[in-house]
């Protein structure tokens, strides 16, 4: 596939959306202002599981001054959401196992689990009402770890079933891949659960008007997703329903879900005849939006004497929550299990498994962050078993260049790599020599300070073959409205988007509007999910603008009439006969043209418009190395990242100043997972990390300056030679300062430390050493 020219390429543009941000003129959810709505505050369980046999004070909330209805299960007939679809079970659409309730019904299964909702004239009055409200429930035995979950005599969620585990999954189980192996190393490794804590929390408003139709304002990913979700769940079809996804603070995956929240509060609107609208409190968040993360992963890394890595062993158990709707996660995990390395053999065995806990779903990575750092610190673990440098190690066993594509043995197919080149430039901008060299004085000093450098190498996956809309107008006056299906929660697609429609159409970046997020306005959209948007919808952009451009040189060629092949442009704006300057036409004058009856091309419309999707063919695979420092305070387990280096290839840079945002925010959360945030639930299933007082999430204040580069290694599956970058830095960061923790205790004997490397867990993996335990 040939690439777009490079004129649009490489340029820092600033960012177009800043400024409403800045004047604080951005319009999120709780903004937009909705004349007579009312307000809904849901009843939501205070057991981990438990049998419901009713609910009590639902007569008194109904009489409490300004409640206009109070809701449970049985008053909206909504069917249960389904789990994802490959969960292993049998059933139909209302037997299916595993499903959800809007509102629980017979059973609760995680704290926080809605049971009634509440709707009344003011939030204060309907949390009042909803305060009166709880649950008559037998409490049952609930469980919370994933391992436990898998025992014979585990609490089944579903004891219908027979079973907490919704999906299995494997690939050369059966195979000895560590054959031939002449060092083995194994060990037992947690990639935490995470919450996603987005700047602005979940929420939606619906407004039912009198012919039937409904507005519904949502703070998603998915605007699309959620009209289908809604229009399915009320039994309506999709034109009644407009959805708007206004400035959103935030998402990472989390938003993406069609929560049972929005369809109550879709049901209560029709129901009442009037808008209703909610928004969740940040403890609330804490227990509703979906989780992150959470595997136990069992893992054997094989070797040759000499560094080459021979085959890679993981046995993955994924934590679901209490219902599997990302039972899907965890493939994506085992997809990636080779990551950068040229090795012979992966196996894997992995199942997906429901627990007592708030859902899992995607969150920033879904699935490839865990793959990476199940393999680099198998990798270091095996550097230093075999007393290997670690980037030594990783040089050894990089895919080469000239390998690409390259099929691994675990299934995925990488479309370009450049990793030593990658490597080779964190560790210089690292000053790695100079590091290791610190490191060794510290330690020969016996500084209570010690020096940790650690090493990540990662390759993602973008994209998953995605499709996206685009539609390009030029208006009469010479603007361009540019109509894209990705939503954008931060990422700048505004930007982005007019930046490539301005390249094509030799036009000021000004002089096109950006319109997305909104289904009254744009035909059909995928929404923003798996770092797709610039190379699927930028894609879509880039080509409809290169037909809007076509469509004019032939407008232009017969309002002049010489032959197309002597117009030039666009150029500035305007197209012109080649010698003759003198003769050309502006944007707006072929706009007007093209709607006069003796001046339309045959068969062409009446406009200069472009308009479909774009099919990218296969995914794409955005890869780099990062270098962690770390200093371990010694006495006290106190682990402090004091430099951290990114080098992110993500194909072709359309905007770097966009790009290096990507990366800081995805260091920023990578680095959290590694060294902070974990959600913690106690023996009886409550979560004891259930606001931002106790869930340590990390400020400015204790993250490091991020030194970001990049090298650009074009892909050939899409025009722009694009990859996804919104991932990568998540995807990189934390094994590298995870593996620089561990680095910088080695030498006392530390062999490994779970996520997140916290105090206390850093100080007893310290104070075992010592007492030669491990």
């Amino acid at each position: 596939m040939s690439l777009a020219p490079p004129s649009s390429f490489g340029i820092p543009a600033l960012r177009t959306e800043d400024p409403r941000f800045l004047r604080g003129e951005a319009r999120y959810l709780e903004n937009v202002p909705i004349p007579g709505a009312a307000h809904a505050v849901f009843v939501r369980s205070i057991f981990s599981h438990a049998t419901l046999n009713g609910l009590e004070g639902l007569d008194r909330a109904r009489g409490m001054p300004g409640v206009l209805a109070v809701y449970v299960a049985q008053d909206l007939d909504l069917a249960p959401l389904p789990p994802a679809g490959n969960v292993e079970a049998p059933g139909d659409e209302l037997t299916l196992p595993f499903r959800r309730d809007v509102l629980a019904r017979d059973r609760v299964r995680f704290v926080g689990e809605p049971l009634a909702v509440v709707v009344a004239e003011t939030r204060e009055r309907a949390t009042d009402a909803a305060e009166v409200v709880f649950a008559d429930a037998d409490p049952l035995p609930s469980v919370n770890d994933v391992e436990a979950a898998v025992a014979e005599d585990a609490p089944l969620l579903w004891p219908d079933i027979g079973s907490n585990v919704a999906h299995t999954f494997s690939r050369h189980w059966d195979d000895d891949v560590l054959a031939g192996a002449e060092v083995v190393v194994r060990e037992r490794f947690v990639n935490q659960r995470l919450a996603p804590v987005p700047m602005e929390p979940n929420g939606i408003a619906v407004v039912p008007h009198d012919d039937g139709t409904l507005t519904v304002w949502v703070s998603s990913q998915v605007p699309f997703d959620v009209r289908a979700d809604v229009a399915e769940g009320l039994g309506v079809e999709r034109s009644t329903i407009r959805v708007i996804a206004p400035d959103v603070g935030g998402g990472f995956g989390a938003k993406l879900t069609n929560y049972p929240e929005f369809l109550v509060v879709a049901k209560a609107a029709r129901l009442l005849g009037r808008p209703v609208r909610w928004h969740e409190t940040r403890s609330e968040s804490m227990l509703s939006l979906t989780h992150g993360r959470g595997q136990v992963q069992h893992v054997e890394i094989g070797a040759l004497r000499d560094g080459t890595i021979l085959g890679l062993r993981a046995e993955i158990l994924a934590d679901m929550g209490a219902y599997p709707a990302g039972a899907y996660l965890p493939t994506t995990t085992g997809r990636m299990l080779s990551g950068v390395y040229r090795m012979p053999g992966v196996a894997f065995h992995g199942r997906s498994v429901v627990t007592n806990g708030t859902p899992i779903g995607a969150y920033r990575g879904a699935g490839r962050p865990e793959a990476a750092a199940l393999v680099e610190r198998a990798v270091d673990m095996l550097a230093i078993e075999l007393g290997m440098d670690p980037a030594e190690l990783r040089r050894r066993n990089l895919i080469p260049p000239e390998d690409f594509p390259h099929v691994t043995p675990a299934g995925a197919e990488y479309d370009t790599g450049e990793y030593a080149k990658a490597l080779d430039e964190a560790l210089r901008l690292a000053d790695y020599d100079d590091l290791r060299a610190e490191q060794a004085d510290r330690r020969a000093r016996g500084d209570h300070l010690a020096l940790g450098i650690g090493i990540a190498c990662y390759v993602e996956i973008t994209s998953f073959a995605a499709k996206e809309f685009a539609r390009v107008d030029v208006e009469d006056d010479g603007n361009a409205t540019v109509y894209v299906g990705t939503s954008s929660h931060g990422q700048g697609h505004e930007t982005a988007f007019a930046q490539l429609a301005s390249a094509v159409l030799a036009v000021p970046m000004d002089s096109v509007t950006v319109i997305h997020s909104d289904t009254g306005l744009v035909e059909r959209g995928e929404g923003t999910w798996g770092s797709r948007s610039l190379q699927a919808g930028g894609s879509a952009v880039y080509l409809r603008s290169t037909e809007v451009a076509e469509r004019a040189r032939s407008l232009a060629a017969q309002v002049l009439e010489v032959d197309e092949a002597d117009v030039e442009g666009p150029v500035e704006g305007a197209f012109r006969v080649a010698g003759a300057p003198d003769r050309a036409l502006t944007w707006s004058q072929l706009a007007v043209a093209a709607r006069d009856p003796e001046r339309v091309l045959d068969g062409s419309p009446p406009d200069l418009s472009a308009k479909g999707r774009y099919f990218e063919p296969r995914s794409t695979f955005p890869f780099g190395a990062h270098v962690a420092v770390v200093e371990v305070d010694t006495q006290t387990g106190e682990a402090r990242l004091i430099r951290h280096v990114a080098v992110d290839d993500c194909g072709r840079i359309l905007n770097p100043m966009l790009v290096r945002g990507q990366q800081h925010g995805g260091l920023g959360q990578g680095i959290a997972q590694a060294l902070f945030e974990e959600i913690v639930y106690d023996d009886a299933g409550n979560p004891i990390t259930s606001n931002l007082s106790t869930y340590l999430m990390p400020s400015a204040a204790e993250l490091p300056p991020f030194l970001t580069a990049n090298t650009e290694t074009p892909t050939p599956v899409n025009p722009l030679g694009a990859k996804g970058i919104g991932e990568s830095a998540t995807v990189g960061s934390t094994p590298a300062v995870q593996n620089a923790v561990v680095d910088a205790l080695a030498h006392l004997g530390v062999r490994h430390i779970d996520l997140p490397c916290s105090p206390e867990r850093v100080w007893r993996a310290i104070r075992r050493a010592n007492a030669g335990t491990g």
